[in-house]
């Protein structure tokens, strides 16, 4: 049986993509940039992490990666899938997450619609328990 290991999100900056990302969920941060990988950069001729065309967040409570990937084309239309985060005040939520850069695109009475600078649609629905 397969299980779930990364989402990827095709985006046009990588690097600020995942520090929206880091700062909107809970425990997660951009991998560490080791020898080795700061090796891999230099051989394809990158010299600040910033321009890394991959960049990877890590969640220290374990569950799925997420990759952030430089793609050349942009985004053209909804989502085909999207995330849905949990908070207990959807509104309080959204106010901090548009103060990352995030807009609100609608609000239902269940959920609200936000995009991350990108323009990838993500929902805030209420913390359950």
């Amino acid at each position: 049986m397969a299980r779930l290991r990364d989402i990827v999100l095709d985006c046009a900056h990588p690097a600020a993509t995942a520090r929206f990302w880091t700062a909107a969920l809970d425990d997660c941060a951009v991998a560490p940039y080791d020898d080795e990988e700061l090796a891999r950069l230099r051989a394809l001729g990158i010299t600040d992490v910033e321009d890394d065309p991959t960049v990877l967040v890590e969640s220290s409570q374990g569950g799925p990666r997420m990759w952030f990937q430089l793609v050349p084309e942009g985004k053209r239309c909804k989502n085909r899938m999207h995330l849905d985060l949990s908070a207990p005040d959807l509104e309080a939520e959204a106010r901090r997450l548009v103060g990352l850069g995030a807009t609100v695109r609608a609000r239902f009475a269940d959920h609200l619609v936000l995009a991350d600078p990108e323009g990838n649609e993500f929902c805030v629905v209420p913390q359950e328990g």
